[in-house]
């Protein structure tokens, strides 16, 4: 491809939240072409859970969020890792966080973060009914589950402090908690029943997108891993890949966690740190959950499929260290048999790695970049871009076309970190 590659709307990035920008364009009448540098849904969309989730309004920065990441520095399985390591962006980033960790950040944060879930949670499943989405979609709700008693009531105080911007819940003693999940282990303190909550399969779900994107006519364009993204006179002007040149009459940038690489390029500020998470994939145990599962001491989460059956999470700052870590992906094993009589499948199907785009407010980027007109972010989605997909793809639409978003999107502007 020698001359420029022209489109009306140019998407750079093909997962989740990539592809939801990408459908609701091309409903609003919008002409679209998305840019992905590996396969579609390669990325953090494909190896997550797949949990739908208005019940995680709240940040990660929390207070002790901090406290308990340098308690567990020298554990390399602790739930939340924090690689020791000399890295300025990552220091400046940690430090903002850390200035979250209190109450009053905690509450503002999560009652600008729960209509944005809300939202996104039933534009969601009106999509997946409308287009029929075979991702294998389910409301049976969440299930947070506690062994250590101390563990739940703690838990239990916080969701309390924070329950006027959170979905409500139901809390389950022990009896009840084995009553409505059979595959739990005996010796449970209780769990957080969130009925709102929903999941599906997220690999299945990004095939679809991908299908329904082609069949509006827009275009997809994989194994296109972008170089430079050159600007002039206040707007993009070109964006270079290994596949030639694009140009646009307008860009969103949905790169996820890869977002940051190209900052300097566009003299923005873009705080997003990789997140690192990992899951493994069984196929179905005999004895499955009849719902996801977060199992809260060890942080790992449980989804069953028609299809499979996936442990996941996990957070470790380390950078973009592409290594399978063998400690966090045992960790995961090991918390789920302390709680599951079947926790693996017969067969073994993958296991992954992926990075989450971590910002330090636990908010995303939606809206116009400073200084660049035709520059649109959506990233930043941390642990929730599934979640959030709908949402955002939405926004960004109304964004584009010059309309009312449907959504207060103040606290997501990226002119907040400028």
């Amino acid at each position: 491809m020698n001359r420029t590659d022209s489109s009306d709307v140019l998407i750079l990035g093909g997962g989740v939240i990539g592809l939801a920008c990408a459908w609701y364009l091309l409903k609003a009448g919008r002409g679209v072409t998305v840019l992905e540098q590996d396969r579609v849904g390669s990325g953090s969309s494909h190896g997550n859970c797949g949990t739908i989730t208005p019940s995680h309004a709240a940040p990660l920065a929390m207070p002790g969020t901090v406290a308990t990441a340098f308690k567990w520095l020298l554990r390399p399985d602790a739930p939340l890792r924090i690689k020791p390591r000399l890295d300025p962006e990552f220091l400046r980033w940690l430090l903002a966080f850390r200035r979250r960790c209190n109450w009053s950040d905690a509450l503002r944060t999560t009652a600008v973060k729960l209509p944005l879930l809300e939202a996104s949670r039933r534009w969601l499943e009106d999509l997946i009914l409308a287009e029929q989405l075979d991702c294998e979609f389910s409301t049976t709700g969440t299930l947070n589950v506690f062994r250590d008693p101390r563990e739940f009531e703690c838990a239990r105080a916080v969701h309390e402090r924070l329950a006027a911007h959170l979905p409500p819940c139901e809390y389950l003693d022990a009896a009840a908690t084995l009553a409505r999940e059979p595959a739990l282990k005996p010796g449970l303190a209780g769990a957080i029943l969130h009925a709102g909550d929903a999941s599906l399969r997220p690999d299945r779900l990004l095939a679809e997108l991908a299908r329904i994107v082609r069949a509006a006519g827009g275009r997809i364009i994989e194994g296109t891993r972008i170089e430079r993204i050159h600007h002039d006179g206040g707007r993009i002007a070109r964006v270079v890949t290994t596949r030639g040149e694009f140009g646009a009459d307008e860009v969103v940038l949905a790169l996820g966690a890869w977002s940051p690489r190209f900052a300097r390029d566009l003299d923005l500020r873009i705080p997003i740190q990789p997140g690192k998470g990992y899951s493994i994939t069984w196929t179905r145990p005999a004895r499955c959950p009849r719902m996801p599962l977060s199992l809260k001491e060890r942080a790992v989460c449980v989804t069953t499929w028609g299809s499979g059956y996936r442990l996941g999470s996990t957070m470790e700052f380390a950078g973009y260290d592409d290594t399978l870590n063998r400690t966090r992906l045992d960790a995961l094993r090991r918390g789920a048999a302390e709680y599951l009589h079947e926790p693996e499948g017969p067969a073994m199907v993958e296991e992954w790695y992926g990075w989450r785009p971590m910002t330090s407010d636990d908010l995303p980027l939606i809206g116009r970049a400073p200084r660049l007109r035709n520059l649109v972010l959506a990233t930043g989605h941390g642990m929730l871009g599934v979640t959030m997909s709908a949402a955002t793809g939405v926004l960004v639409s109304e964004i584009v076309t010059a309309r009312q978003p449907s959504l207060d999107i103040a606290a997501f502007a990226p002119a907040r970190f400028d």
